[in-house]
This record gives C-alpha cells, structure tokens and sequence, in this order.
C-alpha cells in the first residue's frame, strides 16, 4: 500500500489550539513507467479530524479504504475507523478508541482491549500510509526513539540517510530516510520531512512503484538510488553476521541422506565437502584426511536444499527461504533490474539469500496488467523480451493473465527456439487446453488449471473472477467425468508440470478470525503482529457461500493427487510467505495423497528437474553443489518434521536457522544446532606445508628453466 502525511504533531497542536483551517494534500502512487496505479487524499478537517481516501490497483486487484481519526495530545490515535475492500475484495470494517488508559478495538477479524499502563499506538489490519506517518512524528517525540504497539510490539525507527528534494516549482526541502521495525519480518523503508515533528514524505518501493505529493516526482529517481545504497548496506551487515563460511575441507559425519531419485533415505553417511560442491560420500566413521571442519549431524536426516518453485523473491526475502532450508527459488515475476541487482549482489556474497532461478515474464497492456517484467503488444516485443531474457541465461518464460492471445502460438514457439520453457496463467479468453495447444510447457497456479472447465471465449479472467469462478464452480465438478480424465490424460502425455501452489490459494476458503490451513502449523511461532494478519479473511465470502468454497478447495486438492497419480508432474511452490509456506505445501501435497517422501522428492528432485539444474542441484552426490539441510526427526514419515531445521549449508557457508529466527522474532522450531569443530592447523594439515603465501620470482632463481619440464 502506500500513505502521505500531513504533520501529525501539527494535528495536536490543531487541536490543543483550536485552529480549524482545512487542508487537502494529494499523493500520487506511480508505478516504474510512471504510470497511475492508485492515491491517497488527505484531509485535515476544521473539526480536528484527518480523514484519508486511500486507492492503489495492480493486476486487476487492490485495497480501496477509507479511514479517518484523531490524535491526542501524547501524538497517539485516540479514535481511528478504516472501511472498504482489501487488495481481494474483503471486507475491511475497523474500529479503535482510547480513553483514558483504556483501549478497545474490534475488526472483522478480532477484537480486543487493554489497559495502559504507558501510551501505546494501535496498528490497524488495513489503513493508509497516514498511520505511518503518524508513528514517524510520534517516534520523533518519543525519548528513546520507540514507541509500543497495540495490540502488542514495540515499534523503533532508525535514520540512515538524508537528501535535498526540488519540486516542479522550484522549492527545495531536506527529507531523511528511516528505517522502521518491528512491524513484519523485515525493516520498513519510508522518506520523511526533518525537523521536530517529521511526518511521512515518500514511499519508494525499488522496481515496483513510488508514493509522493504531488508536484515532488522528480525526486524518486534520486531517493531510490540513496535508499537502495542504505539497504543494501545494511544487508551486507546481516550476511555477514549470519553467514559463517566452511573454509577448507569439510566433513559432515553420521548423516542419514535422503535420496531423492529413490525417495528413500541411506545408511549414515559422511558427506564431504569443499569450495561449496560435495566431493565425496562415504560410508560413516570412513578414515577422515585432513578435514578442517567436521560437523557430527548426529543421525540427523539430511535432504538436498529444497526447491520453491514459486517465489518473487526480495532482498530480505532469504533469510525466511534459508532459515527453513529453502536453498534455490525459482522467481516467477519481477522487476529485471532488481532481480539482476539481486543476482549480483547474491554472487558477491552480499545478500543471505537461496540461489535463484529467474523466470521471464511477459505481460500485455490492459487496465488489469500486471507491473514487471515486459508489456508487450505485438510479436515483435515478445521476441525483443525474450531475447533479453534468453541472452542473461533465464531458463523459462512465464506468460501472464493479459498476454494477448493472437500472438500466443509464435511467441511460445519463439521461446522454445531460444532454448527456453515456457509457462504461466492462462491468457484472458483461452482455456488450459488451448494454452496447452499453444506449447505451454507448464501451468502456475491450480486455478489456471481448474478454469479450463468452466471459462467461456467471452469470460474476463484477468480480475477477481479467476478466484471466484473456482471457489464457485469446482464443488460441484466429477473429477471422475470425462473432460477431467481426458484433460488429465493429455498433461500426463505432454508431461506438463503443474505448480499449483495450494498453500497460496487457501484464501479461497480464509474466513475473518480463523487462522487458515498453511499458517496453523507455524503460526504461533510468528512475532505477534505478523501471526494476527494471519487471522484476516482474504475474499468476500457470504456466508452461505463458506461451505462452498470449502468443498472447492478440498476438490481443488484432491485433482493435485489425481494429477501425480496419472503421472503429471507436480513441483512445490508458494507464492506466499518463503520458506515456511514451502512446508505447507509439502504437507498439503501429503493430503492430496503423496507420502511424505514422495513429497520431499517434488521438492527436491523435480524442483532441479524443472528448472534443469539437475547437474549441480536436487540430490547429495559428489559433484553437485553443496546444498545441504540438517532436519530433527524423520520427515520422510512425518511431513511436519521438515520444519525442524537445525543447520542449513549452502554457498560455502553454514547458517543456522535458531540464529536468523532471533534476528527476526520467530520462536524457533530448532533450538539446538549442530556446532563446526575446526580441526587445529597441525591435525588439518597432516604435515604439509600451510599454503596460502608464494613468492615464484624467488623459485624461479634456484631452477630456472628446469620447472618447464616438470
């Protein structure tokens, strides 16, 4: 979302000193083309109350709010109220006041209150950026530089950056760049005006979109470029503290491999490793030359790093991915200069981030299009796209929902010529099957697949519909009729792969208040604020709508297992919270009636497969990379165990996920993790001389020539 901000310090001063001038302040949210995606109106009533219209549409979807409150004197919300739609349609309907010590709110999700003993700032399931700024002027007023949060948390923010901006007039102001946390999972980036009540100025969303008052969009180029160098310094510290390199040989002792080819898992085993690939396996207790580093996995399972196959992913995105052994992500849509900037900074050891397999995507022009990637209109843009995606190594194309259709067939042939595969949504107007006749070689999403039953030539999928239709519809579908066999029969033939990513498209059936399906199991470990969104309904479902839509999605995960049954491919995606939805999905794969080690295997094994990095990824065999997850108990038997990662390796490096928790906030699963034991210089040398220093030019005086014929 986005919000702007008119001094709140200034709104109690308003108050306290009754002025009553009404003024309106106007942000507009651009995406990288500059392009209109949404605003945000800001109204200082005479009556002391701020009042926000709050807008923002991407991809046929987006929040539409209208909020409006009132602070007190400590610079705090006494009374706030949002009404309207969230990004998916639901209902946004929430209250908060504050007299006194007391605080109450209720949402269509909960509802609360408590006594207080200190001032405290509510933080809303949906609002504005207005609320932001409100906390910036708070924050600045506040002693320490933190404020508490209701219903719970402590909110900080931290100055990195400041910057001169001219508007189209002329008039030039100085902004700095705050860092705010506590919030989510990761820090909060926002532009605000200096001096004693600093109130929100910019939002810069880097290869995504930009919030400013109107008249100031001259300024984002410059805020992005200071705002990026300061993020990324500040990733570089977290790499640096969280990633602890296996220099030399190292040895990984009494591991139980799981073997993805087999799905099975081996006797104990030593796992040897060095420069980031495994050199050898060998029997456990096998004699050890010259190891540097030994780590006793203890007859912990080991799995190769698993696959999501559906990330978008982030520069704070990795530490969630590798801290529940997520160690490659395919990326299915983004900016491509962030995800080359991304990338780069990966190869350099700058980001704690997964290996990354980018996928191109390839959007067309429409009111719903979707931002990133290429928008294209013709034929001859798709293949200008594809050739840079082809020339930068990007093994697929994805195809989003606006892609015109005419031009469909010879781009995918294209692509195909390009060496590349190519998958994605189904093009407004078209079925799976025609997508399929057009050369798909994959699908994203099991509501792409399950609206090839029902879409007609004339039905408009690129807006809320491709949700609705199939929560409304796939109750009632026999996935024993004929059209879902013989389509069934058709993938198995083409081997099409299908990611279907159940865990995202449990919100089909999310209903405000309950914690839905893929969260249950690792919610309660989440910082507070973060297990509350958990909690909020996603769509507009009526009430007499709710069974429905659970038989739905109970279909929709029963057609998975049909699916791997006739011998379609299945990969595991998310497309939701990385990491710890992946395990979701490997559960949810478990009830589409997988076993668990069959499950491991999508993830694993056709994880490398579909994204043919079968040479170096997807299994523990000396050659490929060292790409290693060290998990308490058996998941091969109990799917849920996969969440009890202890130690992660990948890269070179050892990370343990207890470490990265407490950087964030997560109770781990894992508490113990097991240490490196650095052998000493004289045992890891075993009598050879320390290497790392040279001087030839001396050498060279003693043999001269004789060296050359050595």
């Amino acid at each position: 979302m986005l919000k702007r901000a008119l001094p709140l310090a200034l709104a109690a001063a308003l108050l306290a000193h009754g002025a009553h001038a009404a003024t309106t302040t106007t942000f507009l949210i651009l995406n990288e083309s500059n392009k209109q995606m949404g605003e945000q109106v800001v109204e200082r009533q005479d009556d002391g109350r701020t009042t926000v219209r709050f807008t923002y549409k991407n991809n046929g979807r987006g929040p539409e709010l209208t909020e409006q409150f009132r602070l007190g004197p400590d610079l705090l919300m006494t009374e706030y109220q949002v009404k309207g739609n969230s990004t998916f349609g639901a209902v946004v309907d929430e209250r908060f006041t504050r007299q006194g010590n007391v605080a109450e709110w209720t949402t269509t999700s909960d509802k609360g209150s408590a006594t207080l003993a200190a001032p405290a700032s509510y933080v809303p399931l949906n609002s504005s950026f207005e609320v932001v700024s409100a906390a910036i002027t708070a924050l600045a007023a506040s002693k320490d530089g933190k404020i508490a949060l209701l219903p719970t948390g402590t909110l900080s923010q931290t100055k990195l950056e400041t910057a001169q901006v001219t508007n189209a007039k002329g008039e030039k102001q100085t902004v700095q760049l705050l860092a705010l946390t506590g919030i989510g999972l990761s820090p909060s980036f926002y532009w605000a005006t200096t001096g004693d009540q600093p109130r929100l100025f910019a939002v810069v969303i880097p290869g995504f979109l930009s919030m400013l008052e109107q008249g100031w969009q001259d300024a984002i180029p410059d805020l992005a470029r200071r705002q990026k160098a300061a993020e990324a310094q500040m990733l570089t510290d977290v790499a640096t503290r969280l990633q602890h390199p296996l220099d030399g040989l190292t040895v990984v002792r009494n591991a139980r491999v799981f073997d993805s080819e087999k799905a099975t898992v081996g006797q104990p085993s030593d796992i040897y490793l060095l420069r980031g690939r495994i050199t050898a396996v060998l029997p456990a207790g096998s004699p050890t030359r010259a190891a540097k580093n030994i780590i006793d996995a203890g007859g912990r399972i080991v799995l190769p790093g698993l696959f999501d196959m559906h990330g978008h992913v982030d520069r704070w995105s990795g530490a969630l991915n590798i801290s529940t052994g997520v160690t490659s992500v395919r990326d299915m849509g983004n900016d491509n200069a962030q995800l080359q900037a991304m990338l780069d900074e990966t190869a350099a050891g700058k980001l704690l981030a997964p290996q990354v397999v980018p996928t191109g995507f390839l959007e067309g022009e429409s009111p719903y299009s979707a931002s990133g990637g290429f928008l294209v209109k013709d034929l001859e843009g798709a293949k200008n796209a594809i050739d840079w995606y082809a020339q930068r190594g990007y093994p697929q194309l994805k195809i989003y929902n606006s892609f015109p259709k005419d031009i469909l067939k010879d781009t995918v042939a294209y692509a195909h010529s390009r060496g590349m595969r190519v998958s994605g949504h189904v093009p407004a107007g078209l079925r799976a099957q025609q997508a399929l006749d057009a050369g798909y070689d994959e699908i994203q999403h099991i509501n792409q697949v399950m609206l090839n039953f029902f879409v007609k030539p004339d039905t408009e999928t690129r807006n809320l519909n491709r949700f609705v239709l199939p929560a409304e519809k796939v109750a009632d579908l026999d996935l024993n009729s004929k059209p879902v066999k013989d389509f069934v029969a058709q993938l198995a033939k083409k081997q099409i792969s299908i990611d279907p990513t159940l865990s995202a498209f449990a919100f089909l059936k999310q209903r405000d208040g309950d914690v839905n399906e893929p969260y249950a199991d690792f919610a309660d470990y989440m910082p507070p604020d973060v297990k509350r969104s958990f909690s909020v309904g996603t769509m507009k479902i009526a009430a007499d709508k709710v069974q429905r839509y659970e038989k739905s999605y109970a279909r929709m995960v029963d057609f998975v297992g049909v699916m791997y049954r006739a011998g379609v491919p299945i990969v595991a995606g998310t497309d939701d919270v990385p990491g710890f939805t992946l395990h979701s999905e490997l559960a949810l794969l478990v009830k589409a009636g997988l076993t668990p080690a069959q499950a491991l295997q999508v993830a694993t094994r056709n994880g490398a497969r579909y994204t043919r990095t079968s040479n170096d990824r997807g299994s523990i065999v000396p050659g490929k990379l060292a790409d290693l997850v060290l998990v308490d108990g058996d998941p091969t038997k109990d799917i849920r165990d996969v969440r009890k990662v202890s130690a992660v390796i990948t890269r070179g490096f050892i990370i343990y996920p207890n470490q990265i928790d407490a950087a964030l906030g997560i109770k781990s699963f894992v508490e113990t993790a097991p240490p490196v034991v650095q052998q000493s210089a004289l045992a890891a040398s075993s009598g050879q001389a320390v290497g790392g220093g040279g001087n030839d030019g001396a050498l060279q005086r003693i043999e001269g020539s004789a060296r050359k014929h050595d």
